[in-house]
Parts: C-alpha cells; sequence; structure tokens
C-alpha cells in the first residue's frame, strides 16, 4: 500500500476525506496511484458515504466500499462498515468481494474482444459453436392437466441474443415448469463446460428465440463461446486479455491464499444479517470452480472493476492500454432491443426494461433518462450483482461509479443503487457541488 501523493493541497485534501470514513486513512493501492491525476474533487466523501452509513447503521448492511471517478479523476474512495461483523474486521479500499451477476458486463467484453478477431456474428446461430444445442423445444403452454405442450424451436438462438437476454432460457429463480427443470438439472454443479451444455441441452426453451427479454444463463453460454472459440479456459482468456492488461490484480474466478483474509463474509437477511449459507451462492471460493461462470463467477475489487469500467468509458482503452476498439465499446453501450420487446414490462430486480430503458451486450442501457425515470446521463450502462454491489458508466457526465456492499439482495433490500445514483448526479449532472 501507498500513500496517496497527488492532491491539491491540504484544502484538496480534507474534501477527499470528506466524513473521514476511510478505513485506511489516506491509503490505496499503489496500482492505481501512479496512474492516475489527483485534483481538488467535487464529491465529498461524506455526500454519497450518508447513503450507505444509515444503511449500515441500521444494519441492512455490513459495510460498503465506494469508488467515483470524474473522467480521470478520483473524486471518492471510500469504505465503510465492516467485511466480517462476527470479527469486526473493517471494509477496507482493497476487500475482495463477490460480483456475481457484474460478472456479466466483463464477459461482454471478452466477447467483443473475439468478435474484433472475426470469432462470430450476431446474426451466427450458438449452434455454429454448440452443436449440443441443435433441436432444442420451447414450452408452448402448459395444459390443464399441468403437463407442458412442447414444440421446436423455430430456429436456434443467434449469439446477438445471448447477449440480450433474448435466446429463450431461464435461471431456475421461478416457480415454473421450465425454472423447476433448471433447479432440477443443477448447472452451476457442472464439472466443466461440456457438462453444462449436456445438462443444458436437456432443458426445454421458456419461450421462441428472439420474442422476449428473460434473465437467463445466457452469459454463462457466453462463457462456453469464449472457451471454444479461443482455446483457452474463461478464467485464463479473460486473465491474458482483460484482467493483466488492466492491472487488475485482485479480481478473477478464486481468491488465492495470500488474499483470503481480505475476503468479505457473504450475508442474507433474515431478521437481520447472518452469514449466507450453502447454494450456488455460498459455494467455495478458494478453489478453481469446475465450471467457470461466465455469469455470476467473478471476485474482484471496487477499486479493480472501476478500471474496468474506466475503460469502457474511455472507449476501451486505459493508461495507453487497449483492450476494444471504440465501436465495440459502442456496440456493448447501445441497445440491441427492438420496441416490442422494450414495451413488454420485461426485467429483473430493479431493472424494468422499457421505454428509454433498453438493454445492450450484457447490461442495461439508458437510452432517455427522462422516459426511464432514471438520475443517470443518456448512454448509461449499467448492471448490479446479487450480493448487492452495482456499477454505472456514465458518458454523458464522464462519471464512474463503484459500490460493493456484500449482501444478497431482497424484495425489501433499500433503495441504495437508486439512492447513490441520484446523489452522484446532483453533482455531475449541473446540479450543485459539495
Amino acid at each position: 500500500m501507498a500513500k496517496i501523493s497527488k492532491l491539491s493541497g491540504v484544502a484538496g485534501l480534507a474534501c477527499f476525506l470528506g466524513g473521514g470514513a476511510l478505513a485506511q486513512d489516506l491509503l490505496t493501492p499503489p496500482e492505481i496511484t501512479d496512474a492516475l491525476q489527483f485534483a481538488e474533487p467535487r464529491l465529498q466523501n461524506g455526500a454519497v458515504n450518508a447513503v450507505f452509513q444509515k444503511a449500515i447503521d441500521e444494519k441492512q448492511i455490513p459495510g460498503a466500499v465506494s469508488v467515483a471517478f470524474d473522467g480521470e479523476m478520483l473524486v471518492h474512495a471510500s469504505a465503510l462498515g465492516d467485511r466480517d461483523l462476527a470479527t469486526q474486521s473493517p471494509a477496507e479500499l482493497d476487500t475482495i468481494f463477490r460480483a456475481y451477476s457484474m460478472t456479466k458486463p466483463v464477459t461482454a467484453v471478452a466477447m467483443m474482444i473475439l468478435h474484433e478477431e472475426g470469432a462470430w456474428s450476431p446474426d451466427d446461430p450458438v449452434t455454429k459453436f454448440i452443436p449440443e444445442l441443435e433441436g432444442l423445444e420451447v414450452v408452448e403452454r402448459i395444459g390443464a392437466d399441468g403437463t407442458p405442450v412442447l414444440t421446436d424451436a423455430a430456429r436456434p438462438p443467434t449469439i446477438e441474443e445471448l447477449l440480450t437476454h433474448t435466446a429463450g432460457f431461464s435461471y431456475g429463480f421461478a416457480d415454473t415448469y421450465v425454472d423447476r427443470r433448471y433447479q432440477e438439472a443443477d448447472l452451476f454443479d457442472a464439472a466443466g463446460a461440456d457438462d453444462f451444455v449436456s445438462r443444458l441441452a436437456s432443458l426445454p426453451l421458456a419461450y421462441q428465440p428472439g420474442t422476449e427479454w428473460r434473465y437467463s444463463v445466457a452469459m454463462d453460454v457466453q462463457g462456453v463461446l469464449i472457451e471454444r472459440m479461443s482455446g483457452m479456459s474463461l478464467g485464463d482468456f479473460m486473465q491474458a486479455r482483460i484482467f493483466g492488461p488492466l492491472g487488475m490484480e485482485d479480481t478473477g474466478f478464486s481468491v488465492p491464499e495470500g488474499k483470503r483474509d481480505r475476503l468479505a463474509t457473504l450475508y442474507a437477511y433474515e431478521d437481520g444479517l447472518v452469514p449466507a449459507q450453502g447454494g450456488t451462492f455460498g459455494s467455495d471460493v478458494f478453489e478453481e470452480p469446475g465450471f467457470a461462470s461466465g455469469g455470476a463467477g467473478l471476485l474482484t475489487t471496487a477499486i479493480d472493476y472501476s478500471r474496468f469500467a474506466r475503460m469502457l468509458l474511455s472507449d476501451g482503452a486505459l493508461d495507453g492500454v487497449r483492450i476494444l476498439a471504440p465501436q465495440s465499446v459502442g456496440a456493448i453501450m447501445q441497445n440491441h432491443l427492438p420496441p416490442e420487446i422494450l414495451e413488454g414490462g420485461f426485467g429483473i430486480g430493479i431493472h424494468r426494461i422499457g421505454p428509454g430503458y433498453g438493454f445492450g451486450y450484457n447490461g442495461v442501457v439508458v437510452t432517455d433518462p427522462e422516459e426511464a425515470g432514471v438520475p443517470l446521463g443518456e448512454g448509461s450502462y449499467l448492471w448490479d450483482g446479487a450480493a448487492a454491489t452495482f456499477f454505472w458508466v456514465d458518458p454523458e457526465n464522464d462519471v464512474v461509479f463503484v459500490a460493493m456492499l456484500q449482501r444478497f439482495l431482497t424484495d425489501d433490500f433499500p433503495p441504495l443503487q437508486r439512492e447513490a445514483q441520484a446523489m452522484v448526479q446532483r453533482f455531475f449532472g449541473g446540479g450543485e457541488e459539495d
């Protein structure tokens, strides 16, 4: 760890600390110190910290690590509360979190790297690379006796439909015939990509490809595609082409032994915060997985993930290292859903697909903030994770924000993501400065 060396004097330092809750005082991981130009920030820690501190005080979340950039300037970095409540170990800027579905945008970038190399086209059928998915059936309806009526898929899903959650797959979260089949198949217990595909091939599609939007294992199928197109494991490909070049030293599909004391404990809420138990979400993160989930498998830090997000903000490059061409980033961060799907009332969690709030590649795109009713700039790209991690990239206001909280989302989870968006927008959307 090294001290911040580029601050604009004592006044700038005081403004940077704001609410005074930085767990490591003036420390920031050395891998980002030399790459940043620090200036007196406009966004005080205290302004954003208030959003998270209230939830910590009310024992809704154990802690919160958040980072914000105004272009190349780090304007907010804060660690509040604890990474483990039992030991009262404080959250720190280098605390490692389970990213869960914030893995999905990283998988989109991996896919677009291969697209630039000519490996695939949006209209390619998935079966071009995964022939095991030939001949999929679709649940047309459930009969009066509860028996599913199946029909042949009109065509195989395309790769673009994988990237936009319109391929026909599901996740197993709901109490429907298809989702119960997913639960029985236990996809994420697969020994590897081939085993995952074999299990998936036995399941029917929930709808005809291209006709609906449904949160699904589509990004995990992308992970299989990446492995088959590149000839590398998903983890090795991401390390070689994304994490290594971007200096994301604490990101991967497992936590090495020397970093395990930095891992945040995962919590659920059952009349209070309790350590989460068992299941896919409670699986071992200290060993490399048999099947690396392109939809939910990564562990990372807020600072590491901010480097990834800043690369997107900077049209595919960071600190002189180019990951993607600008047009590839543009493809990720633009809406690909047709009007009939935008108007269909689809969505997951707070992300309700609709006019002004569409879907790019593996993440939401804000096309009209007023119509969508969100406090972000036009063109913002965002997503979150099951354990209350979230980020957004706002090109209109030149802002990146990352927050990691580590408690499973529930229907009564406080609206911290929207509150943080509104607070940050005050400073970068033409509102008053702190």
